[in-house]
């Protein structure tokens, strides 16, 4: 299989997490797509770290991990003892200079395209959502209109709705209680 099939089958984006607020790969996912086992990906960036702040890249908590296990059903009697470092498109972005074979490249763009397609449909969620509250808020300033011209109609037809009133010189006047607003 080549690369470019085995990319396509990978189906990157079903590999992307929301963890910490940031959308990222895990070491595990990214050491499959680039052909490596995960603890050379992770040698080769502990020997480069400096290239690899909090916000390009950082290593799970023991909750995260637990979490990441139940949601995913990971036996916790194989695979690694410690917990997995996730990258951030940023992260996987600088990987690109430390991993120089031509299925990093070809990896790393593929992984950077999946994030651009998910940053613009987000965007355009975004739009839509923004639409529908303008819509809702529009709607409800409606109803309330609505609702008071019912009221306002239902105490015009019924006239025991009517309350007598004495005003300032003792005498009485009808008024309607839809009006006072």
């Amino acid at each position: 299989m080549n690369d470019s099939t085995f990319l396509n089958e990978f189906n990157i984006s079903n590999h992307i997490h929301l963890i910490r607020g940031y959308r990222v790969m895990l070491d595990r996912d990214l050491a499959l797509l680039y052909g490596v086992t995960t603890g050379n990906l992770n040698k080769a960036v502990r020997r480069n770290f400096q290239r690899f702040p909090s916000d390009f890249m950082f290593q799970l908590n023991e909750e995260e991990n637990k979490n990441l296990k139940i949601h995913f059903g990971i036996s916790s009697w194989g695979g690694t003892r410690q917990c997995p470092y996730a990258f951030t498109e940023h992260g996987i972005a600088m990987l690109s200079g430390i991993l120089k074979s031509e299925r990093a490249i070809q990896t790393n763009i593929a992984i950077i395209r999946i994030f651009i397609k998910m940053r613009e449909a987000l965007l355009q969620h975004k739009k839509i959502l923004e639409k529908l509250e303008k819509i809702e808020s529009s709607i409800l300033v409606h109803d309330n209109e609505i609702a008071r011209i019912f009221e306002t109609l239902k105490l015009i037809l019924n006239p025991s709705c009517l309350r007598r009133k004495r005003s300032v010189f003792g005498l009485e006047k009808k008024t309607i209680k839809a009006f006072r607003n």
